[in-house]
């Protein structure tokens, strides 16, 4: 499942959702986007598991159509919530953070069956390969420390400030998330998982001492990783960090230790390269990399270190819920990604890795 993506998102005309009802789109878009009249066309965009996504070309300007996979009544509770992307891509808008404009959000299902909203198209590079194979190898550090900074600036926006007080609960966020997705992964999994079992009473009783306290809240993306950052043409600098659906009020490392799990993953498994010559693809060490961070954010790196597994097991544990829930839209006929069968049958493996580094053993 290597592949990398360069310039922008593939598109294709036709939604695995269904097709967009264009005429019922412009008689919207008109009066809300400038630009967006009857000549407007769209392209589905591959890439993505859970909301899909339309390229919009109008006269001179283009832009991103998210939307649901399904009307409302038919998914998860708090599932797909692209209200909550468009109202913090709103919010980090007069941020250091670079995110894409955004334009309008319909929650009226009756215009094309989905709720749904459309930001800027904003032009650049997206790694689908997090080795970035098309830069020069002494290029390739500089890539991972421009998304290092970029993380660590979205750690550090005052999220009070840009009234953003009820986007998530302010403290008892380990506590909430893994109750959250051990509620998710029972609701999609076809069969019960052992290593998710282990880990769903593991985690409550190893959660760092003041990690789940109000102290160190901030906004955390959810998925931060190569494959959701835009970055220049030709430099590396993120332009545009995307896929926000996951976004709320949390704990910082849960964010960085996300974008770690690659470090811990075989080449071919989800993108990883965690048994891939680091130095000679020019890769950071993730040591390196969290201590990195950790100089930004004035955290001590050891400090970080010592409860790596925690959050490293955390996050596997979430993955492999979220990958049973691609396996369920799969089932269901509305997965957004034709690799989603493939993809959805990594969520058993993601969970026994998730145990093996709770248990400090090798990956299996």
């Amino acid at each position: 499942m290597n592949t990398t993506e360069l310039d922008r998102p593939q598109a294709t005309p036709k939604s695995a959702s269904g097709s967009l009802n264009l005429p019922a789109l412009v008689a919207w878009l008109a009066p809300r986007v400038p630009g967006a009249d009857a000549q407007l066309r769209a392209e589905r965009m591959d890439g993505g598991q859970s909301n899909p996504s339309w390229l919009l070309h109008g006269a001179g300007q283009s832009w991103v159509l998210r939307a649901k996979p399904a009307p409302a009544a038919e998914l998860l509770p708090s599932a797909h919530a692209i209200e909550r992307e468009y109202r913090i891509l709103q919010a980090l808008a007069s941020t250091d953070v670079p995110v894409p404009r955004v334009r309008a959000l319909c929650e009226d299902e009756s215009v094309i069956g989905v709720a749904f909203y459309v930001m800027d198209f904003v032009q650049g590079r997206i790694f689908r390969d997090a080795t970035l194979p098309e830069v020069p190898a002494a290029e390739r550090s500089a890539y991972f420390m421009a998304a290092n900074r970029v993380l660590a600036a979205l750690h550090q926006v005052d999220w009070r400030q840009l009234g953003l007080q009820d986007f998530g609960r302010h403290e008892g966020y380990y506590s909430r998330l893994i109750r959250r997705w051990t509620q998710q992964y029972q609701a999609t999994r076809q069969a019960p998982v052992p290593a998710m079992e282990q880990l769903i009473a593991w985690l409550p009783q190893h959660i760092p001492a003041g990690a789940d306290g109000a102290e160190h809240t901030c906004i955390t993306h959810g998925d931060y990783r190569m494959e959701n950052l835009m970055f220049h043409p030709t430099r590396p600098e993120v332009v545009a960090v995307l896929d926000w659906e996951l976004c709320t009020l949390g704990h910082p490392l849960s964010d960085l230790s996300y974008s770690a799990l690659a470090w811990h993953m075989p080449a071919g498994i989800l993108r990883g390269y965690g048994d891939q010559n680091l130095p000679a693809l020019g890769l950071p060490a993730e040591q390196d990399y969290v201590a990195s961070y950790a100089e930004r954010m004035g955290l001590d790196t050891q400090a970080v270190l010592k409860d790596w597994p925690f959050y490293l097991a955390f996050n596997l544990f979430r993955l492999s819920a979220i990958l049973q829930g691609i396996g369920q839209r799969e089932r269901e006929g509305t997965a957004s990604n034709a690799t989603a069968k493939e993809i959805a049958a990594m969520a058993e493996p993601v969970a026994q890795w998730g145990w093996a580094i709770a248990q400090d053993q090798p990956l299996p």
